[in-house]
């Protein structure tokens, strides 16, 4: 298989080349030339996850060794538990597919580890350097930093927007102890990091100056699609396990439930449905930094008359969504969405027509939830033994509030450690409290357990203590090199 520019090109890279350098002629992203295709068989027949896992990776005829495939697969064993994806019913038409239980607690690790397993082989096999840049908001740098630690042939430089995450989320990043990372604290916000890993990666200058150290360019961020083949798999795994509980027959349509910021994950649902999984709608759970449910509801993606609001589901927080790129690209074609990109780097903001907002619609809806709503079905759902985080409370709303007739598999993204004191404000009481205390008294008082990788971030060494300018974080990156 191969893949093209979203903004136009008549370079096709391999899938290996595409990760390695996932910067795609004129700032664009690469996307696959065509999917492949699944049916009743194919979903069927795997009852494991590294199992499903890797046939779908075959389907897409990559140019990774089955050693390499094999390896970064085994991986999924250091989840606790077997299933990898737990999916939990928790009423009769909803479903939540757990995509948490890895090494930091959140659906990163379901790309994250495989990738950096892949591409770290990829490094090594062609004996060439790499400096992999990833900007986070909260959960992709505690993922990036785990799966690329002491890795030979890999520096990393993580960015995170500095007062932007939890302190769980923060202490995963700023505790760790490895020669080949580094990890910046910016002053700023999550579009302000991704804003500036962009602009690295189409940098010629930067380009240049790392040639000169004899090192490469690539990302972690699901820019680079390389995190999107991994999650297109588990939305595949979630109807088949569906199946397997006898909770539908196969062909019966369901709608995804997404919680949604820089719309990787459901992005991955929309390729899975392209490929043939019975998906109806592909339902787009945001935050009140709700740019998403107006560009599926209207077609216009503004950024003028919004600034960033800072939530409880911080990982959301986020107005310039890289992955909705592609599924332009999918629907448009390269020269539309060359238009509509250019549109919005130059003017902040594009339109779509009402025959394209119209195709949009046909497989995507969305809403959005305030902190306030969020807490409430958190409340509703710890009261039946359910603890859910912030995030996976947005799916919830879209869950009361759309009535579909279908059922309904939810994404849960991240465990509720990670944002211990918001759940403490919804569960508790309304008043700020520190981590640590929060996950205590939860823990207590809902019989819940506190992961030990969790428990201890509070006794180790910070290591990492950088914090910069937006304009300062090239600087940085190169006195680190």
């Amino acid at each position: 298989m191969k893949f093209i520019g979203t903004r136009g090109t008549e370079e096709k890279k391999s899938f290996s080349q595409a990760i390695l350098n996932p910067a795609a002629p004129k700032g664009g992203l690469y996307s696959p030339e065509s999917l492949p295709s699944i049916d009743e068989e194919f979903i069927t027949k795997y009852t494991d996850y590294k199992s499903l896992a890797k046939a779908v990776l075959k389907k897409f005829e990559i140019d990774i060794s089955d050693e390499s495939l094999d390896k970064a697969l085994k991986l999924y064993d250091k989840f606790d538990t077997k299933d990898v994806v737990p999916v939990e019913k928790i009423e009769d038409d909803l479903f939540i597919a757990e995509l948490w239980h890895g090494p930091t607690r959140a659906f990163k690790d379901m790309a994250l580890q495989p990738f950096g397993s892949v591409l770290s082989d990829l490094a090594k096999e062609k004996n060439e350097n790499y400096l992999i840049l990833a900007a986070t908001s909260g959960d992709t740098g505690p993922a990036t930093l785990e799966t690329f630690r002491d890795k030979e042939n890999i520096k990393v430089a993580c960015m995170y927007p500095e007062n932007g995450t939890s302190d769980v989320q923060r202490l995963q990043m700023v505790t760790i102890d490895a020669k080949n990372e580094k990890v910046i604290g910016v002053k700023g916000n999550f579009d302000d990091t991704q804003n500036t890993l962009k602009k690295l990666l189409n940098s010629e200058t930067f380009k240049n100056t790392l040639k000169e150290k004899d090192i490469k360019l690539s990302a972690a961020n699901s820019v680079n699609f390389g995190r999107i083949i991994f999650q297109t798999i588990y939305h595949i795994w979630g109807y088949a396990k569906l199946l397997q509980n006898n909770e539908i027959k196969f062909g019966e349509k369901i709608d995804i439930i997404v919680p949604s910021g820089n719309f990787g994950n459901a992005l991955g649902g929309y390729y899975a449905k392209k490929m043939g999984l019975p998906i109806d709608k592909i339902v787009i759970a945001s935050n009140i930094n709700n740019v998403l449910t107006e560009w599926v509801n209207s077609g216009v993606y503004d950024l003028t008359t919004k600034h960033l609001i800072k939530t409880a589901s911080p990982a959301m927080d986020i107005l310039k969504s890289s992955n909705v790129e592609r599924v332009l690209f999918d629907k448009f074609g390269a020269v539309r969405t060359a238009e509509l990109m250019e549109s919005l780097e130059k003017n902040g903001k594009y339109s779509l027509t009402d025959d394209e907002v119209a195709k949009i619609k046909e497989d995507f809806i969305a809403t959005s939830c305030s902190d306030e709503e969020g807490f409430e079905y958190i409340k509703e759902y710890a009261k039946k033994g359910y603890i859910m985080d912030t995030h996976t409370a947005t799916a919830i709303k879209a869950y009361k509030t759309l009535n579909s007739q279908n059922k309904q598999v939810a994404y849960s993204t991240a465990e509720w450690t990670k944002f211990a004191p918001s759940l403490y404000r919804a569960l508790i009481e309304d008043k700020q409290v520190h981590d640590k205390e929060a996950l205590e008294v939860i823990s207590q008082k809902y019989n819940v357990s506190i992961p030990n990788m969790v428990k201890e971030l509070f006794e180790k060494e910070i290591t990492q203590k950088t914090v910069v300018s937006k304009e300062e974080i090239e600087k940085e990156i190169i006195n680190f090199l």
